[in-house]
């Protein structure tokens, strides 16, 4: 068990997941739009189990997916964080930076804010050499979010293997930053 890494944004909290997070997180991972770059939505028990694994994983890691609520509101806008991926990714091993966040809260700056957040984290204080993220090739909402970020496209897809053949969501495009290049644009 590592010590539990939480951090704050200008206005946002990044937390270990409540008992209180379930409902909201059910509601954004059943939404269509939510959901649109995803194989399917989840149903309640399946975004409670994600929920507790999320959970999880940040108590036995210290850092993870955490839990990302609004200061001013203490609501729940969504999941933001650092994962390690499957090792049936042909990307393994590495470390992912990702988020979801409910619609609502979508065009305001959340999810890059959390996101340059976590960054902050593996950069500073985990010492990662570079963090990837990877997306359905289509999905150019979240594309332009990994260059806000000062993420490159290396140029490589790669086929996700939990994404069934012939779904359109199943190629994905890999992005890629150096903790030296983050370095050099956030000096401390």
């Amino acid at each position: 068990m590592a010590e539990l890494i939480e951090f704050e944004t200008e206005r946002l909290r990044a937390r270990q997941w409540r008992d209180a997070d379930c409902a909201p997180f059910a509601a954004l991972n059943a939404d269509p739009r939510v959901m649109q770059y995803f194989p399917a939505r989840l149903d309640r028990a399946q975004s409670d189990a994600l929920l507790l694994e999320l959970s999880y994983h940040l108590v036995d890691n210290g850092f993870g997916i955490w839990a990302i609520e609004e200061k001013s509101t203490q609501a729940l806008l969504g999941a933001v964080g650092l994962q390690i991926p499957s090792p049936d990714l042909p990307v393994f091993p590495c470390v992912e930076v990702a988020w979801r966040l409910g619609h609502d809260h979508w065009g305001k700056g959340f999810a890059t804010e959390a996101a340059r957040g976590a960054l902050a984290v593996g950069f500073g204080q985990l010492g990662l050499p570079e963090i990837v993220a990877f997306t359905p090739v289509g999905n150019a909402r979240s594309r332009r979010l990994m260059e806000r970020l000062g993420m490159r496209d290396t140029g490589q897809a790669f086929e996700h293997p939990r994404v069934p053949e012939g779904n359109p969501l199943r190629k994905h495009c890999l992005y890629f930053l150096s903790g030296k290049t983050w370095k050099a644009a956030n000096p401390a």
